[in-house]
C-alpha cells in the first residue's frame, strides 16, 4: 500500500482541548472505502454518539464512489466505530461528563489497508483560549519565517 491518505479535522484542534485518543476501526460498505482511498471524504463536522451501547460517528461526509452504480452508499450516513468493550465503557462514562464529547481528529488507512478514524475524548475551548491558539499560531509562523531567512 503506497497511498498516505490522513484527512484531518483541523477545526477540532481549533474548537477542543484533547484529553483523550483512541483509533477506531469503522464498518463501511465496498464504495465507501473506494471513495476514502481517492481521498474523497470530510471529517469537519462530524461528531460521535452512543446508540444503544454502540458508538457511531454522525455527519461524516464520504463522496460517492464515481464509479458506484445503484449499489452507492449514502453520503452522510451514521456509521458503526468499532473499539474495545473496555475502551467503549470508559468513552461511555467520561462522555456522559458535563462539557465533554467525542470527537472525529482524522481518518486514515492503516498499513493494512483498512480505514480507521482517530476519536479524542474532548474538552469545549472558551473564546479566550481560541485567541490564545490563535496568537501561538502567528508567533510559530513569524519564527519560522525569520529562521529562513
Amino acid at each position: 500500500m503506497d497511498q498516505n491518505i490522513y484527512i484531518k479535522n483541523k477545526k477540532a484542534y481549533f474548537e477542543y482541548h484533547i484529553l483523550d485518543k483512541y483509533v477506531a476501526g469503522i464498518k463501511l460498505l465496498g464504495t465507501e472505502i473506494k471513495s476514502i482511498r481517492s481521498g474523497k471524504a470530510n471529517v469537519n463536522d462530524a461528531f460521535c454518539t452512543f446508540i444503544d451501547n454502540q458508538l457511531y460517528v454522525r455527519n461524516l461526509h464520504i463522496s460517492e464512489y464515481s464509479y458506484g452504480s445503484f449499489y452507492n452508499h449514502e453520503a452522510k450516513r451514521d456509521r458503526v466505530l468499532l473499539l474495545n468493550k473496555k475502551e467503549l465503557k470508559k468513552l461511555q462514562t467520561r462522555g456522559e461528563e458535563k462539557g465533554l464529547t467525542i470527537v472525529p481528529l482524522a481518518l486514515f488507512i492503516s498499513e493494512r489497508g483498512f480505514a480507521k478514524l482517530e476519536i479524542g475524548l474532548a474538552q469545549g475551548k472558551k473564546t479566550f483560549d481560541k485567541r490564545e491558539t490563535l496568537k501561538e499560531r502567528d508567533t510559530k509562523i513569524e519564527i519560522d519565517r525569520a529562521m529562513k531567512r
